[in-house]
């Protein structure tokens, strides 16, 4: 009594469920059926959307729109909308089991779409009767009818009527229980509604393969194909798939055992046939919650749950329905002892076992003689084409032919020869264009290599002939300066000399008190501008000496030189002078020297000279950032050697503030500095250019980037002799 309760009480709401087809979309369809207008094909696409929108709610209402879209479309002479009022009727009647009207609107819709050659309408109608002759058990028929639609639907393009008969052609191999052949199609019409983007065509081919491995008693792959399905006909909104959903995952967690999952999806389902007037889908649910009922020891509500259901498969003459209902109602019978009720209805359900079982035979016996008899018809119109050949055929005109046939097979090897010819006379002139074009391009390159090579080879020389001129210009200036800067320096020694006897007779004498500290004042002063004037004058013979040696003509020997010990010392060197100058400095010092250098002839006090002229450059540069840089700043100075192939490079790299890029030109010209005034000549790079260029016969680039880096780059040659 307690369960009964349940029972009535579950009907209760599914009473209060909201009314079938209370949509949005449906209300504004009827609101515009509502408004008088002419009637025309609009009004036919209204109804038939209604229809649409109610077909998984309320199948009834639907099925008088679709009647009324019918009668509409025939007055106007709309074929579309006749068509498709045909194929929805079919699908409308099948849903509601009445599988007569439901193969009349099918028949009717296939005569239509054929007197229109339609490929699509035909297929799509194919797929109506297909379903129903599956639904009422024949499965032969229903296999046939799919297979041409399939194949009309490949012709046609029709990806989505192709997906939707994939899935029912392995839901019909199922059936038979052919799994060779139902996994294939059910995956192939997943991926073709996929493709499609027929969320429906998913839904479907999910379902199938679903009861699949459910018959194949593979219950992990069964739940997770149904609860796919159930997951996306919950988004669709379709009431209808649903519950089927629903009721396959009570099935599967009924047979393995889990009777509270079982009853709970059972329970949704009957919640949703009751709301949708589900009257195709409801006896498998009841006999799903029957048997549940039986498994936990509740014979009284699975008999009349059992018996409701046998009522409704009768009607419907659902043979499988029946057999299972006698064998639920045999159960729940013996459960409470009523004996001679299990024993009727025992006897029912073998009876339609038996049934089913012959049907089973009689469907694979059919489908024998099926192709036993398309086998013969195709025989007979082979022969029967023969014969009328044969019959056709006259010796003269066979002559006639084959004379006919020979010149015009002549023709076309003759064209065919032809085209052969020009083909390979146009493919030999392509190669050979292809061989001149590799060759130009191949000159071309070198063209390029040459003319870049002269242009460095040309800025080369002008730098050298414009360091020439300056040096010469340079030895003019400073031999020129030399005399004068001589009596300058002497005469200003002389000057002090003077004013330090000035100083010592003026302390001698007694000077007035107002006179006496002016006079003092004055020789100071005096003393102070000749102390400037000598600082100076050394300071401008230091320049002029420095020209003399810019200037002057080196005559060293070239030694076999090992320039990663040289490199690494005067690194040291320039670090420990820089230091000596500045005990807070520090900065990092990497090396990175090439084992495989080996000696390099140079003359080492030159290149001595170049290397610490870069080296204190380098360390000033760090030095000057690391005033503006922050604690974060580390000063870094770099020395790498490399040799590839004939040359041998050495860098001096600094993460100071580097060279601008306006001034990077001018570095190598005398005279030109970036430091500050009194802190450089401008004459340390010319003269180390001069020596690497002049001295070497090598090159010396410079690479920087503003605030990150400078780079100088020494390039000699590996193993010539210094000019």
């Amino acid at each position: 009594m307690k369960l009964l309760a349940i029972l009535l009480l579950l009907c209760w709401v599914v009473c209060a469920l909201p009314a079938a087809g209370q949509t949005p979309r449906a209300d504004s369809l009827r609101q515009l059926l509502r408004t008088p207008a002419r009637p025309d094909t609009t009004r036919v696409r209204w109804l038939q959307a209604l229809a649409q929108e109610l077909k998984t709610t309320d199948a009834p209402q639907a099925t008088q729109l679709s009647a009324k879209a019918l009668q509409l479309a025939r007055q106007l002479a709309d074929p579309t909308g006749e068509g498709q009022a045909l194929l929805a009727l079919s699908m409308l009647h099948r849903r509601q089991t009445d599988y007569a009207n439901a193969r009349r609107y099918a028949h009717e819709a296939q005569r239509f779409f054929a007197g229109r050659a339609d490929r699509w309408g035909l297929a799509r109608a194919g797929l109506q009767l297909s379903r129903v002759d599956k639904l009422q058990g024949d499965l032969v028929p229903a296999l046939a009818v799919a297979l041409k639609a399939l194949a009309l639907t490949e012709r046609t393009g029709d990806g989505v009527t192709q997906a939707s008969l994939q899935a029912n052609i392995g839901d019909i191999y199922c059936k038979m229980d052919n799994y060779a052949e139902a996994l294939p199609m059910l995956r192939a019409a997943l991926k073709s509604s996929r493709q499609a983007g027929d969320r429906q065509g998913v839904s479907l081919a999910l379902s199938g393969l679903g009861n699949a491995y459910q018959r194949l008693k593979n219950w992990p792959r069964a739940l997770f194909y149904h609860q796919q399905t159930l997951q996306l006909s919950r988004e669709l909104g379709d009431a209808s798939s649903e519950t089927v959903d629903e009721t396959n995952l009570a099935e599967v967690y009924g047979l393995q055992g889990n009777q509270a999952e079982a009853l709970a999806h059972g329970r949704r389902a009957r919640a949703l046939v009751g709301a949708t007037h589900d009257q195709y889908n409801l006896p498998s649910v009841e006999l799903m919650l029957a048997r549940g009922f039986v498994l936990a020891g509740q014979p009284d509500s699975a008999v009349a749950l059992a018996r409701h259901a046998l009522a409704l498969s009768q009607q419907s003459r659902s043979n499988e329905n029946i057999r299972n209902a006698g064998d639920i109602l045999a159960q729940a019978y013996a459960q409470r002892r009523d004996f001679a009720q299990a024993y009727r209805y025992r006897n029912l359900q073998m009876a339609y076992n038996d049934t089913l079982s012959g049907e089973d035979t009689q469907r694979r016996t059919s489908a024998l003689r099926y192709g036993y008899e398309l086998d013969k018809k195709q025989a007979q119109i082979v022969l029967l084409k023969k014969d009328q050949e044969i019959a056709a055929q006259k010796a003269y005109r066979q002559r006639q032919q084959m004379l006919a046939a020979l010149v015009g097979l002549g023709g076309v090897v003759l064209v065919v020869g032809l085209l052969l010819r020009n083909i390979f006379l146009k493919q030999r002139a392509n190669r050979r264009l292809g061989e001149k074009n590799v060759e130009i391009a191949a000159h071309r390159d070198d063209l390029d290599r040459t003319l870049t090579e002269l242009q460095t080879t040309q800025n080369q020389l002008v730098q050298r002939e414009k360091m020439a001129s300056l040096g010469e210009l340079t030895a003019g200036v400073a031999h020129e300066m030399q005399n004068p800067l001589n009596f300058v320096t002497n005469f200003a020694d002389l000057s002090v000399e003077l004013v330090a006897e000035l100083e010592a007779e003026l302390a001698k004498e007694r000077l007035s008190a107002e006179g006496g500290p002016a006079i003092g004042a004055l020789v100071q002063a005096l003393a102070q501008n000749q102390a400037k004037i000598h600082q100076h004058g050394h300071r401008a013979d230091r320049i002029v000496k420095n020209m003399l040696e810019h200037a002057r003509t080196r005559s060293g020997e070239c030694q076999p030189t090992d320039l990663n010990a040289l490199a690494d010392e005067y690194l040291r060197l320039a670090y420990h002078g820089w230091r000596a100058k500045n005990k807070d400095f520090n900065a990092e010092l990497k090396t990175d020297f090439d084992p495989r250098l080996g000696p390099v002839p140079v003359v080492p006090q030159d290149l001595s000279r170049v290397l610490l002229n870069l080296l204190t450059n380098a360390f000033y540069a760090v030095a000057e950032k690391a005033k503006t840089a922050g604690p974060a700043y580390r000063p870094q100075v770099a020395v790498a050697t490399r040799r590839t192939g004939g040359t041998v490079r050495v860098r001096v790299r600094d993460n100071g503030n580097g060279i601008p890029a306006a001034v990077r030109e001018k570095i190598f010209q005398p005279f030109f500095t970036t430091k500050p005034t009194g802190e450089g000549t401008g004459l340390g790079l010319s003269l180390s250019y001069d020596i690497i260029a002049k001295g070497h016969g090598g090159t010396l680039a410079v690479a920087s980037q503003e605030g990150e880096f400078t780079e100088f780059t020494i390039t000699l040659p590996a193993a010539a002799a210094a000019e």
